[in-house]
């Protein structure tokens, strides 16, 4: 059984917004990257999966449980932290994980327990009391994971979770979702439109646009080496790009590097002495990667 299971799943709001468009996913557990630019449907797909919305079209599970009938027993086993603000701004981060543990069913007891250890996991024990009002907006993000933690699930969904922190409070959310996910054996989805981000924590990718399913893959298969040879030099660039294309290769200048796209195996011993007759600045020589963003470029990752 998949964690997430979606066949020809659409939404449409209206007659003329189409969020999801037959959309297949079958998903197992894992470190999931849900990408896609503001807009792309990752939010409508989240509420779907938690029941929270109807497909228009189409059918999803989550856990083997029908996301239209079964919403309810969906969200005893998956935690979910909102893209929006959503914290009482009177009540102290106790206060309000101890009663989101008591609405999922949690006895008092439990739910004062855990909301201590999610919140100490989350780095806000010291801070427990203090009204969320006062909260910065990292503090903010960390009560939201926390509740979202409080009942123990075995699925988290997380919308935006680094949305309106500086880079310093992303790198330490980033650090918090990865070791929640792995110490914890979290089966977790984190939905961004930042792919830096993606890359750091997940180890799987479901890229989305427009509503369609671009990818779905392991990330290192986004990120694999390629065929190509990149030569960066500190100039004469173009010289370089003309003196191995006249020994045979393939190849491109794009800035201070060349672009050797032919698969001879003669290619280093070629650009070797080529730059030594050339008498230029090797900076570097390596393989080059795939990067996240080629799927939206129109790029194709094989």
């Amino acid at each position: 059984m998949s964690l997430i299971e979606a066949r020809a799943l659409t939404k449409r709001y209206g007659e003329h917004v189409t969020a999801l468009d037959a959309l297949d996913l079958e998903v197992e557990p894992g470190i999931i990257g849900l990408v896609g630019a503001n807009g792309a449907g990752k939010s409508t797909l989240l509420k779907i999966l938690l029941g929270l919305l109807s497909p228009t079209d189409g059918s999803a599970s989550v856990m083997g449980l029908d996301v239209t009938r079964q919403g309810p027993e969906i969200r005893q086993f998956v935690g979910y932290l909102p893209e929006h603000d959503c914290l009482p701004p009177d009540a102290s981060a106790t206060e309000f994980v101890t009663h989101m543990g008591r609405m999922s069913g949690l006895p008092a007891a439990a739910a004062r327990e855990r909301t201590a250890e999610v919140l100490r996991h989350v780095g806000l024990y010291e801070e427990r009391y203090r009204p969320i009002g006062g909260y910065s907006t990292g503090m903010k993000q960390r009560v939201k994971l926390a509740q979202a933690l409080v009942h123990d699930p075995k699925l988290l969904l997380l919308d935006e979770p680094t949305n309106g922190l500086d880079p310093a409070g992303r790198d330490e959310m980033l650090d918090l979702v990865k070791r929640t996910g792995t110490e914890f054996g979290i089966a977790t989805v984190v939905a961004s439109h930042l792919l830096g981000e993606i890359e750091r924590v997940c180890t799987f990718l479901l890229a989305i646009d427009a509503g369609k399913l671009l990818r779905a893959a392991p990330i290192v298969s986004f990120t694999e080496r390629t065929g190509t040879l990149g030569v960066e030099v500190e100039d004469r660039a173009d010289e370089l790009a003309a003196a191995l294309m006249a020994r045979g290769l393939e190849a491109t200048a794009d800035g201070r590097a060349v672009l050797v796209t032919s698969p001879d195996e003669r290619r280093y011993d070629v650009v070797r002495d080529a730059v030594d007759e050339l008498g230029l600045a090797l900076v570097r020589l390596e393989h080059k990667r795939h990067r996240l963003e080629d799927l939206f470029s129109g790029e194709a990752i094989g």
